[in-house]
């Protein structure tokens, strides 16, 4: 994945659970532990905003570029 995600060293860092975001941001705990494990194929401007709002940080210190390309799957033909 091109893309890293590092919540949970930002909630870490700030002393708040995931459970306690879920409820500051309005998102399912399913949806957070989707974004914090890497899964995700995308997150909406809106919840990055309130998350970032909530933590206090940055969309980079959440979401960091590793300087690989990501390859998507080929499709059959």
């Amino acid at each position: 994945m091109a893309i890293r995600v590092y919540l949970d060293d930002v909630l870490r860092e700030r002393g708040m659970t995931a459970k306690e975001l879920c409820g500051k941001v309005g998102i399912t705990e399913a949806n957070l532990s989707i974004l914090r494990s890497g899964k995700a194929k995308g997150v909406r401007f809106h919840t990055l905003n309130r998350i970032c709002y909530f933590l206090e940080c940055g969309a980079g210190d959440i979401l960091r570029f590793d300087g690989q390309l990501e390859q998507e799957e080929e499709e059959e033909e």
